[in-house]
């Protein structure tokens, strides 16, 4: 750890335990904290007394009580200082590298991109180190990085394969680690942002929650009793043998009818050049369906009704609490967002509960903000239980 990190580093086990749940779901009273924790109030004073003191922790005012019938310093409750920490985060994409720093709660106080000229890995990491020492140099308390790439990770550290970057076991978390001296935490980006809004977003407090996300690919994240459910699927091309409709769209590497094949925003794209022969962006295509015309309408109907088959399917086998629909790709829901619910209502038995689908119009920021997020987790929790 570097001068200037976050001075609470490391926690104890019984710590730990405190420092979430008051930062998940602070601020707590003293005694609402030993309830949730199962702790003596002996014990809790214990475990408190070093976090006060070494800045994680502070007693704040009661809300709605005034100050002169408080009852003394057990009954203020606890929350956590915001800014005691600083976490990096990094997304980076087949062009660029976008960054953020949060304080411990996750709000994002900076924010600095780099496009992204070479795949080389030692390069890359060459241009996360610049990056870091230019938002160090207005926030040096920086604690940690966290690091989205969009591909299959090991052990938190290696990027085994990624198909934006064309890498292959590339060990990340060193190489950044090296250049530094900071603690780096690397993770699949869908698996990061799963993560960010368990603990901070629309799946905050929830026990079954489901993120969705579309755009360049589809990504797709489970929780279960508050804590994300890892699969070998989800950093290997989701949703590519998740046929949808069999007699669907061909894509260029021959799938037919898949997920990735009708919703994936360059295989939209795709499906609209082979028909017109113009090459439109994805917010073109948007508009083009919107006013009506033909050809962009058919193919925006077919991924509504492909994401709503796909919302229905997920509510009929999980029976998430709430899916949060998210990536660059959720502008499908302004333009046909009637259809998608209509096709969940379709595939769902007519008594069965109203799916609480939430769209996030997100940014590759919001990307960012959740590999800084899984860093706070992993340096709070500790990497066995993160």
């Amino acid at each position: 750890m570097t001068a200037g990190a976050a001075g609470w580093l490391p926690l104890s086990q019984g710590e730990r335990s405190v420092a979430i749940e008051v930062l998940v779901n602070g601020p707590l009273s003293r005694s609402e904290l030993a309830r949730r924790l199962g702790l003596s109030a002996g014990s809790l004073t214990r475990l408190t007394k070093p976090l006060i003191e070494s800045g994680l922790l502070v007693e704040v005012p009661e809300a709605g009580v005034p100050a002169e019938t408080r009852q003394g310093r057990p009954s203020q409750p606890l929350d956590v200082v915001a800014d005691s920490g600083f976490f990096l985060g990094f997304k980076i994409t087949e062009d660029m590298v976008y960054g953020v720093v949060t304080t411990l709660r996750s709000h994002i106080v900076a924010r600095h991109d780099r496009p992204l000229t070479t795949h080389d890995p030692a390069e890359v990491a060459d241009l996360l180190a610049a990056m870091t020492a230019d938002l160090a140099a207005a926030h040096p308390g920086l604690a940690g990085i966290g690091i989205g790439v969009g591909g299959f990770v090991q052990d938190r550290a290696v990027v085994g394969e990624s198909p934006f970057l064309l890498w292959r076991d590339v060990p990340l978390a060193e190489l950044v680690r090296r250049r530094t001296g900071l603690p780096v935490v690397v993770e699949n980006d869908v698996a990061a942002l799963v993560e960010a809004e368990t603990w901070f977003g629309a799946g905050r407090g929830l026990d079954r929650f489901v993120v969705l996300t579309i755009g360049a690919g589809l990504g797709y994240g489970l929780v279960l009793g508050g804590k994300r459910v890892p699969f070998a699927e989800e950093d290997r091309g989701f949703g590519r043998h998740w046929i949808v409709d069999p007699n669907g769209p061909l894509t260029p590497d021959g799938r037919r009818g898949s997920a990735v094949s009708l919703l994936t925003i360059p295989n939209i794209r795709y499906q609209v050049q082979a028909a017109t022969g113009r090459d439109r962006t994805y917010e073109e295509i948007l508009a083009l369906a919107a006013a009506g015309d033909p050809m962009p309408a058919r193919v925006v109907e077919e991924a509504a009704r492909a994401l709503g088959t796909l919302v229905a399917q997920i509510s009929n086998f999980v029976m998430p609490q709430r899916i949060l629909l998210a990536g660059e790709g959720v502008g499908l829901m302004d333009v046909a967002g009637g259809t998608v619910e209509e096709t969940v209502r379709d595939h769902r038995h007519p008594l069965a509960a109203p799916v609480d689908l939430e769209t996030k119009v997100s940014d590759f920021h919001d990307w960012a903000r959740g590999a800084a997020v899984l860093a706070i987790k992993v340096l709070v929790l500790g990497s066995a239980e993160a």
